[in-house]
């Protein structure tokens, strides 16, 4: 008799390793602060509250630009601090080590943060 046994299966091993995919980029996904890196957690969570702000400015930016709000002054000010708060972002991103997925973390139940 085999010891291999199926006890439960609800779709196809491709699904079943997307789903596998999935809780493994969860996990690593999820901030995890111990002593010994502690301030790279602190630095992994402020900045992704700072993207998460700069994503939802960007996008509020662009619908006043699509919706004519804006002189054309004010698009350029905009347009030129929004660059320069990306490249601040990565050059941050960069002395702590950390990549765009680094920033996206797993708020459970909720999903991904961005």
């Amino acid at each position: 008799m085999s010891e291999n046994k199926i006890l439960f299966n609800t779709g196809s091993l491709d699904s079943l390793s997307q789903e596998i995919g999935k809780l493994a980029s969860i996990e690593d996904s999820k901030l995890k602060l111990t002593p010994d890196n502690a301030d790279s957690g602190l630095a992994k969570l402020v900045l992704t509250l700072v993207e998460l702000i700069r994503k939802l400015v960007e996008k509020q930016a662009m619908r006043r630009v699509d919706g004519g709000s804006l002189t054309d002054d004010e698009i350029e000010r905009l347009g030129e601090t929004l660059m320069k708060l990306e490249m601040k972002m990565e050059e941050l991103k960069k002395h702590f080590n950390l990549t765009d997925r680094d920033l996206n973390i797993n708020l459970g139940p909720l999903g991904d943060l961005m």
